[in-house]
């Protein structure tokens, strides 16, 4: 074994995280902390894991829920996509029986793509497949000096390729979840501890003063602003909302009135708050929120539909839709 890597194996015998999903090999459970975890905090991604892991303790019990059961959990957590493809793989998983055992296997599920993979065949099966993810990115760029961007096609590839020969493969479970955890405790993105690093005499990035530098990073486009209305409709204790439809990151989502400023400038709601702003990966949102209380119940648009404003806990919604409920008084 190389010296990276026994350096990696006993830093993690001693500053192993606690987490809960790290208590057994349980595929379902460790499965369920890896899509979570995918753009989530840890501190926030356990509180999700454990009520996840409460109201659906096995995998059929996820598979035998609603999509709309499942979106109002997730409430919170964003990318929903993660929520509706979690779903649909526990649907898979109840179908072949068990929770596949194979790489190959792992990969066929929805939303699972290299990395999970690998996580999960690793912990769960021994399967010797190496873990690329942000935090590995960063301490491979730093200790061997790599200075492909993160990001490309070429990174994806030479960090692969160097991550897989440096995996012991019968200690890839330790070593995968050594190297997530000594980038994300050690090697972090801001100030590391390099002075009591195990791999501070070999570290090209230490010993350049380039630590702060790597890993480099491509070029990221500027997120486009959208403006949009939201009018929250309120008529004898009721509220107009529709489901979003396909294709879009808040599919199967609901959100409140959302007409063109036409109708703004006629029905003459009132202006509660403008210009709120709500970040997505590729879009600023920037939206106006209004209430319209309507002397005589108004005929929806299309798509739409009346609910008790009581029941409004019942139905998923995107986070611009309760940073609008903030803002009404009951």
């Amino acid at each position: 074994m190389n010296d990276f890597s026994r350096r990696i194996l006993d830093w993690y015998a001693e500053n192993a995280r606690d987490l809960p999903w790290r208590r057994n090999t349980d595929p379902y459970a460790v499965w369920l902390s890896e899509i979570i975890l995918q753009q989530t905090r840890i501190a926030q991604g356990t509180a999700y894991w454990h009520r996840f892991m409460e109201r659906f303790p096995t995998v059929r019990d996820l598979a035998d829920a609603t999509e709309d059961e499942v979106l109002r959990l997730w409430e919170g957590l964003g990318y929903y996509s993660r929520a509706r493809n979690l779903h649909a793989a526990a649907r898979q998983i109840v179908a072949l029986g068990a929770f596949p055992d194979t790489l190959e296997g792992i990969r066929s599920l929805k939303g699972i793509g290299d990395y999970t993979a690998a996580a999960i065949g690793s912990i769960c099966f021994g399967i010797p497949a190496a873990v690329v993810d942000g935090n590995v990115y960063r301490v491979l760029a730093r200790h061997f000096g790599i200075s492909t961007p993160v990001g490309t096609t070429e990174a994806k590839k030479e960090f692969t390729l160097l991550a897989g020969k440096l995996l012991p493969e019968k200690e890839a479970s330790a070593f995968n979840q050594g190297m997530m955890d000594f980038g994300a405790l050690q090697c972090t993105p801001q100030n590391p501890d390099c002075i009591t690093c195990p791999l501070q005499a070999t570290c090209d990035a230490f010993r350049t003063g380039r630590t702060h530098l790597l890993p480099l990073k491509k070029s990221a486009a500027k997120p486009r602003e959208q403006r949009l209305n939201y009018v929250y409709v309120r008529f004898d204790g009721e509220t107009a909302i529709r489901r979003r439809g396909p294709g879009d990151i808040w599919q199967g989502l609901y959100e409140p009135l959302v007409p063109d400023p036409a109708f703004v400038r006629e029905a003459s709601p009132v202006l509660l708050k403008a210009g709120v702003k709500h970040q997505l990966t590729h879009r600023t949102l920037l939206a106006d929120f209004y209430l319209w209380q309507p002397s005589s119940r108004p005929e929806l648009p299309e798509g739409y539909k009346w609910i008790k404003e009581a029941e409004l806990d019942k139905y998923a919604k995107p986070r611009l839709f309760e940073l609008l409920l903030e803002t009404i008084q009951p």
